[in-house]
């Protein structure tokens, strides 16, 4: 089995991811493949720790839009990440995974609220901890919650899980010419306003010096390549040195 090079990580999944082709609801053969990547990196002995979008079900600003006050509108998204952040937890539990799903808004009936020492000790113990409704806030997105969650734990790393395999310097899918990087500084990304996180989320992971490691999740097993040290996708941090 090889080392992994982190104790503690974050990983970060769209909601969208989770639905596969269909783009909406929840496609179990996905997410089971992630699961089985989430295991061996548990079984490895890293700490995990998941924050998971909602989009498959709804994005408060994109689905709300002018037809719903914006706050009623997020406040749905952060209730559709709960949604997913039980399916995986059930999925992982059915391969021998211990799990716990922590909200930021109270829902005592189906998950724990969240606490910062009560998840920390949870991945000390080597359970997954699994974290919805975002910040429990409106108008910040899940990245945002995926990097404060990463810098309250103490992670390592962010593993920021796409529909695209990197950071370009332009949108591949319109400009042939798109420069892929193989590492590139928050900084950088700010100024050239490049799509990796938005910006709240960037100048956050920025500030607390959190590295993101941004790969395709096309391949689950990306997963497990980054954790061990693999070098796949674009990894964002301080400097390049």
């Amino acid at each position: 089995m090889d080392k992994p090079k982190y104790k503690r990580v974050l990983l970060k999944i769209s909601g969208e991811a989770l639905a596969g082709d269909a783009t909406r609801g929840l496609d179990f053969g996905v997410i089971g493949e992630v699961c089985n990547a989430i295991a061996e990196c548990n079984r490895m002995g890293v700490q995990v720790g998941v924050v998971v979008g909602g989009g498959n079900f709804w994005r408060g600003l994109k689905d709300g839009g002018d037809r719903m006050e914006r706050s009623r509108a997020d406040h749905m998204g952060m209730l559709a990440t709960v949604i997913n952040s039980l399916a995986m937890a059930d999925v992982l539990e059915q391969k021998g995974v211990e799990v716990r799903v922590q909200t930021a808004l109270e829902l005592k009936s189906v998950a724990e609220p969240y606490i910062r020492s009560k998840a920390i000790r949870h991945l000390e113990k080597g359970r997954v901890v699994i974290f919805g409704a975002g910040t429990g806030n409106p108008y910040f997105s899940t990245d945002t919650a995926a990097v404060l969650r990463a810098a309250e734990i103490g992670a390592e790393i962010i593993l920021l899980a796409k529909n695209v395999d990197g950071v370009y310097s332009a949108d591949p899918k319109v400009d042939p010419d798109a420069v892929k990087y193989d590492s590139i500084t928050y900084k950088d990304v700010l100024a050239r306003h490049l799509q990796v996180m938005d910006l709240t989320a960037t100048s956050l992971s920025m500030d607390n010096q959190i590295p993101v490691m941004l790969f395709e999740l096309k391949d689950p097993e990306n997963i497990l390549r980054t954790v061990r040290g693999e070098k796949i996708g674009t990894i964002v941090k301080e400097d390049l040195s």
